[in-house]
């Protein structure tokens, strides 16, 4: 994920935020409106807990990513590996580090990006996964996209019936996100494909 990614997610997040609070006297009365204010502002309010938090403890150092380039499943639910590669970057003292990989069978009709990222414990981590402080549950007749948890993680998917192509992320010991993104495949398959991370190792890693 791209530096510019994640602060133009950050920049829209925020603005989606404060339009939500906004509007004037009367549109605010609808119950409706309120309550979705009363989200918003609870949003922000764990946002700026959360910046406050970070900013106490301090950025913790991002784990080299040839690290999390080994938690790389070879196999992803019977897709074979095809490219894997990492990095480190950053700028303003807010480095991250991330590990990649592309998966395809045969014919390349399904096709899985993987990535794991280390936010470091920095407020980067706000803009990457600032989905596990708000809630979402959307659904049409072509997919859905919502938020919650898969097993002990916060967890945020999304997928699209018509083209069967989707996405789940989850954020692990508050720093470390993993996404997997799938196309020509159902969202069961993309996420035993998540589970073929092992969650709990990426967890204890310092």
């Amino acid at each position: 994920m791209q530096m510019s990614n994640t602060l133009l997610y950050t920049g829209l997040l925020c603005a989606a935020l404060l339009t939500s609070c906004g509007g004037n006297k009367e549109e605010e009365k609808k119950d409706e409106e309120s309550v979705s204010a009363r989200g918003a502002v609870s949003a922000m309010k764990e946002m700026a807990e959360q910046a406050e938090e970070l900013q106490k403890n301090g950025p913790v150092e991002a784990i080299d990513f040839r690290t999390l380039k080994e938690l790389l499943p070879a196999d992803a639910d019977g897709l074979a590996r095809k490219e894997a590669n990492g990095e480190k970057n950053g700028a303003a003292g807010m480095v991250i580090s991330t590990a990649n990989a592309k998966y395809a069978n045969d014919d390349n009709s399904e096709t899985v990006e993987l990535a794991i990222v280390d936010g470091g414990g920095s407020s980067m981590l706000m803009g990457l996964a600032a989905w596990s402080m708000i809630e979402v549950d959307k659904e049409t007749e072509n997919g859905y996209e919502k938020t919650g948890k898969m097993g002990d993680y916060k967890s945020y998917e999304k997928y699209d019936n018509a083209n069967k192509e989707g996405e789940i992320a989850v954020l692990v010991a508050k720093r470390f996100i993993v996404t997997v993104k799938g196309r020509g495949m159902s969202m069961d398959k993309i996420k035993s494909i998540l589970e073929d991370v092992d969650l709990s190792k990426l967890a204890s890693l310092k």
